[in-house]
């Protein structure tokens, strides 16, 4: 069993940063890959940014490639999701997950524990 708990989520205007962070606790973290995923009010939950186990590799929607940046610390059990150049677009509750195997991938099926989420709102 995986607990994540994110963090970091609040109220921001357009143009300006965030940082969320996701603590992961229970079955071994460093070998699985990590994703960070966001639902709308009305919308699917959608795929925003994955990491693998290491951390070597990272892979982004194409509408947040450039602004936001996904990492970890694995001594922290912790992955992070830097984002820049916040638009009112990027409203919405933002969950992590943790990954099947050792190599992320967009689909949901991929990922087997969710967070609870924590709501990021961008005024314009």
């Amino acid at each position: 069993q995986v607990q994540l708990v994110e963090s970091g989520g609040g109220l921001v205007q357009a143009g300006g940063s965030l940082r969320l962070s996701c603590a992961a606790s229970g079955r071994t973290f460093s070998g699985r890959a990590m994703g960070w995923f966001r639902q709308a009010p009305g919308k699917e939950r959608e795929f925003v940014a994955t990491i693998s186990g290491n951390g070597g590799s990272t892979y982004y929607a194409d509408s947040v490639k450039g602004r936001f940046t996904i990492s970890r610390d694995n001594a922290k059990n912790t992955v992070y999701l830097q984002m820049n150049s916040l638009k009112p677009e990027d409203t919405a509750v933002y969950y992590c997950a943790t990954g099947r195997g050792y190599w992320g991938a967009r689909e949901r099926s991929s990922y087997d524990y969710w967070g609870q989420g924590t709501q990021v709102t961008v005024s314009s």
